[in-house]
């Protein structure tokens, strides 16, 4: 098998790199320092069309390709992780509904957020359950031609932009997924500020008193919420995660290499030393490494391959693994230099230890592949 670029995938490659280095790369500073994305810099990501990027065209989305959506999140996770987050939770919603939202929902929303008319978010972490998703404590109860939702989430990645949001709640006893608007009387975020990394995803707490919701706006069918919906859309986010670890990798490795180049240290360029060249060496062949496997997920997924959902897995696992060492060592290289914000690395670094956590720790990775390679072999 000859796994290599299309012309038109390399074509987007050279856009996005273009679009990351020119309008990206110059926010990502300011946007860690103030915990927050530039609204200008939305702005322009809604130019682009890259808020549709997992859409459609039929939709007013880009129609892109796995693979090219994988690489539009590595460039995008190269030049600022937060702003890949946005990337991650808004397509997270928006493919719900594409995959279980009825002909309405779809017709309603979809052309919206293809636009970045309206940004979504995906509520389903809460102060008491992680990883344990099924035992969700928030609760929807229908009522006439309504669902009351009541519950508190937390962690919601874009919680203080967004417009519509995608809430997991028990509903006859059974996890089921919910739209719910911002505007929704009841409905109210509290911004979460001071987090280690992704400072920027404007991350929040939701609090759901009384919300009355329209019955239309059940998302799949009672019960579906976290076998259907939620997996769907996770599947979706661990991608976008491994893909931006690919990114924020090569980000390291690009940064530590014209570093070792300018620094000298006992007369000559830290470059030469043969422990920083094994260092660049194993930061090289690692991020290579990470991004074969989200090519190969993102080609499973094109191809619609059902192990593209283990592929995935393994792709997050291994990528959210790689870019904390290969960030460690891009500290390592600048020294006392690489602990200071006058430098990226050490922003790359407090980047990089958020991806073992989200779309699934990498203790749960490790159980479930451990379980399916148990099962297959």
């Amino acid at each position: 098998m000859k796994m290599e670029l299309t012309k038109e995938q390399l074509n987007w490659q050279t856009d996005f790199r273009e679009f990351v280095d020119d309008v990206v790369t110059p926010y990502s500073e300011k946007n860690d320092r103030e915990e927050r994305l530039d609204p200008e810099l939305i702005e322009r990501l809604k130019e682009k069309g890259y808020l549709g990027s997992m859409l459609p065209q039929e939709y007013g989305g880009m129609g892109l390709d796995w693979v090219t959506i994988g690489i539009l999140n590595e460039e995008i996770g190269r030049g600022c992780s937060s702003l890949r987050s946005l990337l991650t939770v808004h397509g997270m919603v928006a493919l719900a509904l594409l995959r279980w939202g009825s002909d309405e929902q779809r017709s309603q929303w979809l052309p919206k957020m293809a636009a970045g008319e309206m940004i979504g978010a995906f509520a389903l972490t809460e102060p008491g359950v992680g990883s344990d998703a099924k035992n969700v404590q928030s609760v929807a109860v229908a009522s006439d031609h309504s669902y009351v939702l009541n519950g508190h989430k937390k962690w919601i990645t874009m919680g203080q932009i967004a417009d519509i949001y995608l809430v997991f709640a028990q509903c006859e006893g059974k996890p089921t997924a919910f739209l719910v608007e911002r505007n929704t009387p009841g409905f109210t975020t509290t911004p979460i500020t001071g987090m280690l990394g992704a400072r920027a995803s404007m991350l929040a707490e939701l609090h759901l008193a009384d919300c009355v919701i329209p019955q239309e706006n059940l998302v799949g069918s009672v019960g579906t919420g976290l076998s259907h919906v939620a997996l769907h859309c996770l599947d979706y986010g661990r991608y976008t995660v491994a893909c931006g670890c690919v990114g924020l990798g090569q980000a390291c490795l690009e940064q530590s290499v014209h570093y070792s180049r300018k620094r000298r240290q006992f007369g000559k360029a830290l470059r030469e030393n043969q422990l920083i060249q094994k260092m660049i060496t194993e930061m090289t062949v690692n991020v290579k490494a990470a991004r074969l496997l989200c090519y190969h997920s993102g080609y499973l997924k094109d191809v619609m391959d059902p192990d593209s959902i283990m592929e995935t897995w393994t792709a997050k696992y291994f990528a959210s693994k790689m870019v904390n060492q290969v960030a460690s060592d891009a500290v390592q290289i600048h020294g006392a230099n690489g602990c200071s914000r006058d430098y990226p690395v050490e922003r790359y670094l407090r980047d990089a230890r958020i991806n073992e956590i989200i779309e699934g720790t990498s203790q749960m990775h490790e159980m479930l592949i451990a379980l399916h390679t148990i099962r297959n072999i």
